[in-house]
């Protein structure tokens, strides 16, 4: 029987279940979803395969499973640095600054791999859920600057945050592609800004 390493057998298992889905997430990061199997993660986690049983039953389980962890932690952690700030025009600059910070710490990589991993209506689905609630606090920041089309605007920042991501992807570092990032916006949303509050 395997040693519990937490102070309940609920904690224990949870805490395994996090383990495991941290090395899929790190195994699909490293190789892609293809190199994906229930054995693989079993051997970084150190657990039997059949013991990683207990929490997945099929690889497909495990993907499904990585789906629902990674995009509301996703949207969370950006809309968390969003709410630090309290101008409109910062908040859509802490937008993109958080989503380029993702897609540094390979986050853009796992998702394209479990999309790959994943092909169906259903990870659409989930993926288009997922921008969707990204978009609506980055429309409701430009909202409140005034712009005349908030949706088309929006549309507009995700492209220039895109752009910037698929830099980093390629080897430029986050910080150069953030700064690149806010030369382009800045200006704009500060005037927009000025404008609102005159």
């Amino acid at each position: 029987m395997p040693r519990i390493t937490a102070a309940t057998l609920a904690d224990h298992q949870a805490n395994q279940r996090r383990a495991v889905l941290d090395a899929a997430r790190e195994i699909l990061a490293e190789v892609g979803g293809d190199a994906l199997s229930l054995s693989r993660v079993a051997a970084r986690v150190g657990l039997a395969r059949s013991s990683l049983y207990q929490y997945f039953d099929s690889r497909q389980g495990l993907l499904d499973a990585l789906v629902e962890d990674l995009f509301p932690r996703w949207s969370r952690m950006v809309t968390g640095e969003m709410n630090k700030e309290e101008s409109p025009a910062l908040r859509v600059l802490a937008y993109a600054n958080a989503n380029l910070r993702l897609v540094a710490d390979g986050e853009h990589v796992v998702a394209g791999a479990l999309a790959a991993a994943s092909p169906g209506a259903e990870f659409a689905e989930r993926s288009r859920v997922m921008h969707e609630q990204l978009a609506a606090p980055l429309t409701e920041a430009l909202e409140a600057l005034g712009v005349p089309d908030p949706q088309a605007t929006a549309e507009l920042v995700n492209a220039v945050v895109h752009k910037a991501s698929r830099m980093i992807e390629t080897g430029t570092a986050e910080a150069e592609a953030s700064a690149r990032v806010e030369e382009i916006l800045r200006p704009f949303l500060l005037e927009q800004e000025n404008r609102s509050s005159s």
